[in-house]
């Protein structure tokens, strides 16, 4: 799948994106909310792939969430949204750079997770330390 970045280069629009907005003076950043229907925001630098998007989908339901209640963000672009919503938060292939009062999950890539036990286990008991919510 092409990303939106590779979107906008092939259209020959240039993308511009501020890395320091705090150094101008005055500048208020304006969060910007997400779907009300969001529960889970997977935050990952790769956008995942059919066939991890269809493992995802079998993830989401081991606690309640549907894929049609989950978003993707890239990393460099979480700061920008509102996370006052949202039940889950899912770090696949990044740091946790945001602390919101959602539920918590880090883990490698998607990719990496689906074809490797221990990586399955580590996310199921980080999952099952939540409980039913």
């Amino acid at each position: 799948m092409i990303d939106q970045q590779q979107y906008l280069q092939a259209m020959g629009i240039q993308n511009w994106e501020l890395i320091h907005p705090q150094r101008l003076a005055g500048y208020q950043p304006q969060f910007i909310s997400l779907d009300p229907q969001c529960r889970l925001l997977l935050v990952t630098p790769v956008f995942p792939s059919p066939q991890d998007i269809h493992w995802l989908e079998k993830v989401l339901k081991s606690f309640d969430v549907t894929l049609a209640q989950a978003n993707h963000v890239a990393p460099e672009h979480l700061a920008q949204l509102d996370l006052s919503t949202l039940a889950w938060i899912w770090y696949a292939g990044c740091e946790v750079s945001i602390r919101a009062q959602a539920n918590l999950l880090q883990t490698p890539l998607l990719s990496a997770i689906k074809n490797d036990t221990h990586y399955r286990r580590d996310l199921w008991q980080q999952i099952c330390s939540y409980g039913s919510q």
